[in-house]
């Protein structure tokens, strides 16, 4: 194993130039940390985004909007339904204060490679460790199967559609607490916007 030595307060600092100077990145940013989702995943969501579509979820009995908020408990979570390749991504999972971020940004196509070369330059945190970053703080707030199902770590579980149904409500249930724990330990980069 290699080790990713990631200080948090690199990732605050990074916010914090990213809040004041490129609102776009900021953005990209904070969904990769609110989520756990792959930097190429966060930047398909923000190009494709939709929210207003209807979906169902393969497997199980369930039609929803792509987009769905929980007002009462500060976040919401957008159906990608990637499954295809080795790469899954079933939902992103974001705050409500994202929501305004993305509703400014989206949609949009953005350059994966002029965010990384941007990140070099300024000597910020590459978008490649953010999924990393909000592992160790996720697994630190909630259980680590609930963090795999929200990070689409989907080959770690056995998800049968019952479970399945079960899993996502555990991650509504528990993904406030990982959204606390990110505003205690990075704020105030990551509070209101």
């Amino acid at each position: 194993m290699r080790p990713y030595p990631i200080e948090l307060e690199d990732v605050r600092k990074m916010l914090e130039y990213l809040k004041d100077r490129h609102k776009v990145y900021y953005t990209v940013y904070r969904v990769m940390l609110e989520s756990g989702a792959r930097f190429e995943h966060v930047l398909r969501m923000i190009e494709t985004w939709s929210p207003r579509e209807r979906v169902e979820i393969p497997g199980t009995n369930i039609v929803t909007r792509r987009l769905v908020c929980f007002d009462d408990k500060g976040f919401c979570r957008y159906y990608m339904g990637l499954r295809e390749g080795t790469k899954p991504c079933e939902w992103v999972y974001f705050s409500t204060e994202t929501l305004e971020l993305l509703g400014q940004v989206a949609p949009r196509h953005i350059n994966r490679h002029q965010v990384r070369k941007y990140a070099e330059r300024h000597n910020l945190v590459l978008p490649k460790y953010m999924r990393k970053v909000s592992w160790r703080l996720m697994v630190k707030a909630m259980s680590r199967e609930t963090a795999r199902f929200i990070q689409s770590r989907l080959g770690e579980l056995r998800i049968s559609e019952a479970r399945y149904e079960d899993l996502l409500s555990e991650a509504d249930q528990q993904y406030p607490a990982y959204l606390k724990l990110l505003e205690e330990t990075l704020s105030p980069s990551i509070s209101k916007v």
